[in-house]
């Protein structure tokens, strides 16, 4: 049995395994009651947030515990049986009754009595240890060193997948390609909890952020600035995806199923599992979704072959998507607990395009040309992830060790045949092939001192390894077997290694909170090509390079504080980007890689308020950001003289190049507002400008030095609207605008879309029916103009058309989020996880 094989049998059973888990998983939460009561102290007042657990004497698995409410209240789904009641409370004695419970209904109130030294009864300061499971009410929440965005309450992409949900989210644009910005940039570096995923693919590409249920996403943290903790790549920011990990008690679930046009529809299911000292979790799918991208080129010439070249492209997908994650966590004790988890996506896509060209010669005949692809493509990730963490004492001395074994495969297969005035001239077979292996191991170790100052330290290493295979064979008119395509046919060996080590001191002065941190990060990289025309070239890198970072707040109130920090990032190209020729599918439109292409570095600094109050939160950012050896991307034309078999013509090429420097500085505005009980406001303004110089020079393509200047002013705004009609039906409408921009070489018009979504809650809220239409208006495109020596150029894509989608959620629960009254709440605890901070 052959990999494919495998593949196909494991994907026909996710889907079978995510039906067979949520019918059963349904069916034994059917079997339970409801139960209600209240917990009052001895003067008949109530307790809130008082810890109930309900052992079953029988049959231990049916337990399940709950906090009470602000009223005392609380309540709970029930199996019949008999239960020890375990009441636990700050400032009180600790209870235990027994009751009988026999069906649905009130048993009554419980009373608990005050410790001797109690206060209970007067202003509770702090309520420590406790966590409450309550329905979010501020979508977007700011921190020290990031914002949070929760994805819940976004009904627009609902039933979508996590690029849909990046397209809502604050600071952060998505292109019309599946391109991810923020602040007008586009080098953002993706983390999966807190670390690099094979699930992102090798080049974090749209395929691979459409293959991720929105479903499944927690929450997504927008991290600006990163402060020394994190991984210095990603001048523009880091983008940490957290995926959903339920820290219920009991076994609970959902299962959401999807329909949509373009076709596409979806499956994915959650389950958790949590009792005693193990929680397991598996979350699972898949979905079928077709696409259609269109993009045309218009140019004219001052001089050479063609005076006019006019060129249209239309391709249609049908990608195939199946996903499924397990993990395990063990308390060993109170201090010590251990995680494994593994997850396993596939993604297959076929598709078909057509590029017709139509060449006006300024002598001769007029050219058609046509060029059909049919291709194929596979893509296959697992990854491995364990974790070891330790409290060596209440007062916050942490230590947590993981580490993470990654490997995407991914083969791609195009059959590509060109014909000039409807005559066969020549048909391209492409063959590509890559893998991706990845190791990363972390320590982070944390020390208070204090109850205000902590030291955080820790080291990590990351060893990437990427197998680079293409083969491209042509076939002409006059030949009767393929030839290769020497230039183009290789194998190539990426190998990237880094030892990172950081120390940071985060404390608070009265209203003045500081974290300094430092950085280093060793790194090498090595570069193996060759291909079948004999050039071969061997490279290796090294950089050694420090990265500072400060954050300082100052509270003027309660919830009310300025911002201002700075930090220095990396932005190491893409491996896809050093091959020097790392793709061919249009002849006359060419990708050129770049083996000397250099690290960008940037300095940058943001002054920010924040002010959050019960009906809204205001959060204006002002920015600036300076990058050295700027990455940009080089177009230029080249003549192809004509051969026997073949007529000249003119080839675009896109080259990536250290240019020079790039400044950006703006305005970056968020805002959630609750006007009304039936009407919110979440909304994101960016105004900035932007400057951009050099001078680059290449004797290859080039004859004397091209200088580069771009400047001018931007702005991007989105804002979602939503609509409470009752406690069960909601709407929303989102509006998004990027304005144009402009440098020397490149003008880039501006851009709208409006999307639309519907959510019903039925079903006693253990369902929700939800709506969504993107693009209503159908202008989601990208149009630009290049200018060059020789040429003007227009631009037209359009990735993906207008799309409605209709999704049905089913909840099943049996437990409620309780943690037991420990010990203090450090304020400084990294609650997140791996790579996750929590405010000063």
């Amino acid at each position: 049995m052959n990999q494919t094989e495998i593949v196909n049998i494991f994907t026909r059973k996710t889907l079978a395994l995510t039906f067979v888990l949520s019918a059963a998983a349904m069916a034994f939460a059917q079997e339970k009651a409801g139960v209600t009561g209240m917990i009052v102290n001895k003067n008949n007042q109530p307790v809130p947030y008082a810890s109930v657990t309900f052992s079953n004497k029988a049959n231990k698995t049916l337990s399940d515990a709950v906090l009470t409410d602000e009223k005392g209240q609380y309540k709970l789904e029930l199996a019949p049986g008999n239960y020890d009641i375990t009441v636990e409370a700050i400032d009180y004695k600790k209870s235990i009754v027994n009751k009988s419970i026999s069906g649905a209904g009130n048993i009554g109130a419980l009373s608990i009595d005050a410790e001797t030294t109690s206060t209970a009864g007067a202003k509770t300061q702090e309520i420590q240890g406790v966590v409450i499971t309550a329905a979010a009410t501020k979508p977007y929440k700011v921190e020290l060193d990031k914002r949070t965005y929760d994805p819940s309450q976004d009904i627009v992409s609902k039933g979508g997948n996590l690029q849909d949900v990046l397209s809502n989210v604050p600071s952060v644009s998505v292109d019309t390609d599946g391109t991810v910005s923020m602040r007008g940039s586009s080098n953002v570096k993706f983390l999966i909890n807190g670390k690099p995923s094979a699930l992102l693919g090798i080049d974090d590409g749209a395929n691979a952020l459409q293959s991720i249920p929105a479903d499944q996403i927690e929450k997504i943290e927008v991290i600006t600035n990163p402060s020394s903790k994190f991984e210095a790549s990603g001048t523009a920011g880091i983008l940490n995806i957290i995926l959903k990990k339920n820290k219920k008690t009991g076994f609970n679930g959902s299962v959401t199923g999807t329909l949509g046009y373009l076709p596409q529809t979806a499956l994915n299911t959650n389950l958790s599992w949590r009792k005693g000292k193990f929680t397991w979790f598996l979350n699972g799918g898949g979905g079928y979704r077709e696409s259609k991208n269109t993009s045309r080129t218009d140019a004219i010439f001052n001089s050479g072959i063609n005076k006019e070249q006019h060129n249209e492209s239309i391709s249609k997908n049908k990608s195939d998507n199946y996903n499924a994650s397990g993990g395990l966590t063990f308390d060993i004790s109170d201090k010590t607990s251990v995680n494994a988890s593994g997850t396993v996506r596939t993604f297959d896509s076929d598709n078909k395009g057509n590029i017709n060209y139509f060449d006006y010669p300024f002598v001769g005949t007029n050219v058609f040309r046509q060029r059909s692809s049919i291709g194929s493509g596979n893509n296959l990730a697992f990854q491995g992830d364990f974790g070891l963490d330790h409290k060596f004492d209440d007062k916050g001395q942490n230590l947590a060790l993981s580490l993470s074994v990654q490997r995407n495969r991914s083969n791609n297969d195009s059959d590509i045949s060109d014909a000039t005035n409807g005559a066969f001239k020549l048909q391209d077979l492409i063959d590509q092939h890559t893998v991706n292996k990845s190791i990363i191991a972390k320590a982070d170790y944390e020390l208070p001192i204090g109850e205000n100052s902590k030291i955080e330290a820790g080291y990590r290493l990351d060893a990437n390894n990427n197998d680079y295979s293409n083969i491209v064979m042509r076939r002409k008119n006059t030949d009767l077997a393929p030839n290769y395509l020497n230039k183009y046919t290789y194998d190539a060996n990426y190998k990237e290694m880094f030892n990172a080590f950081y120390v940071q001191f985060r404390s608070k002065i009265g209203k003045l909170g500081y974290q300094l941190g430092l950085r280093d990060e060793v790194s090498q990289v090595d570069i193996n090509y060759v291909n079948k025309a004999g050039e071969a070239v061997i490279k290796s890198k090294n950089y050694n390079n420090l990265f500072p970072s400060v954050f300082l707040s100052y509270e003027i109130a309660k919830d009310n504080q300025f911002l201002l920090n700075y930090s220095r990032r990396i932005d190491r190209p893409r491996s896809f980007f050093l091959i020097p020729n790392p793709n061919y599918s249009d002849n006359q439109n060419i990708f050129d890689g770049n083996i000397d292409l250099n690290p960008s570095y940037v300095d940058s600094y943001e002054i920010g308020y924040s002010i959050s109050k019960k009906n809204f939160t205001i959060n204006p950012t002002l920015y600036y950001r300076h990058s050295t050896d700027d990455v940009k991307m080089l177009v230029y034309d080249e003549i192809v003289p004509a051969t026997p078999t073949e007529d000249a013509m003119t080839v675009f090429h896109t080259k990536p190049i250290n240019l020079g420097t790039d400044d950006r500085y703006g305005l970056d505005l968020n805002f959630n507002w609750d006007a009304t009980k039936w009407l919110k406001f979440l909304g994101n303004v960016d105004l900035f400008g932007y400057k951009t110089t050099g001078v680059y020079f290449d004797s290859t393509i080039m004859d004397k030095p091209a200088p580069f200047e771009g400047k001018g002013f931007s702005t991007r705004a989105r804002l979602t609207s939503t609509f409470k009609v009752d406690k069960t039906f909601s709407f929303q409408v989102q509006g998004f605008y990027r304005g144009g921009q402009k440098t020397e070489s490149i003008d880039r018009k501006d851009m709208y879309a409006v999307n639309f979504g519907a959510s019903k809650t039925i079903w006693k809220g253990n369902g929700t029916l939800s709506f969504n239409i993107q693009d209503i208006f159908n202008t989601r495109s990208m149009q630009s103009t290049a200018y060059g020596a020789n040429y003007t150029r227009d631009n037209y894509m359009q990735w993906q058309p207008r799309q409605f989608a209709l999704s049905l959620t089913y909840r099943f629960k049996q437990g409620e989020k309780v943690e037991q009254p420990k010990r203090k709440k450090d304020i400084n605890a990294n609650e997140g996880g791996d790579d996750q901070q929590g405010p000063m």
